[in-house]
């Protein structure tokens, strides 16, 4: 049974799959840094000095001027300027992740053509029984 763990884990795509996860994990720290500290910022200050990740909506009815305010309060929150974070995030990885599967295909050899397929074994004996026939 070890062997065959042993087996499993060694095949190119296990290995593959292995690094493609740790890759994608460190890509979406990336992306994450990218979008709470740069992007979001500059989109912040295009609307007027908005910061999004204190965008959020007090189920107790009260305003608080913060997004730790109102959690400090203790009372329910919905945080949907980090949700608006998380959707950037997403679309953000899926477009990295386009590039990055584009450029990977165009680096890939065009497969050939497959050669158009010639008479079966059956056929051709089939012509030279007839042949003999004749």
């Amino acid at each position: 049974m070890l062997k065959e763990f042993k087996d499993f884990i060694m095949t190119g795509n296990v290995i593959d799959f292995a690094v493609a996860v740790i890759m994608a994990g460190a890509l979406g720290g990336v992306i994450k840094g990218f979008v709470d500290n740069i992007a979001m910022p500059f989109v912040g200050y295009f609307a007027g000095g908005m910061n999004f990740e204190d965008l959020h909506i007090a189920m107790d009815g009260n305003d608080y001027a913060t997004l730790a305010a109102a959690k400090e309060a203790g009372g329910a929150v919905i945080a949907y300027g980090a949700w608006i974070n998380t959707i950037i995030n997403l679309l953000i990885v899926g477009l990295v992740m386009f590039i990055i599967v584009k450029a990977y295909n165009k680096t890939k050899a065009p497969e050939p053509e497959a050669a158009p397929a010639g008479p079966t074994a059956e056929e051709l004996l089939t012509e030279i029984r007839d042949s003999l026939k004749k």
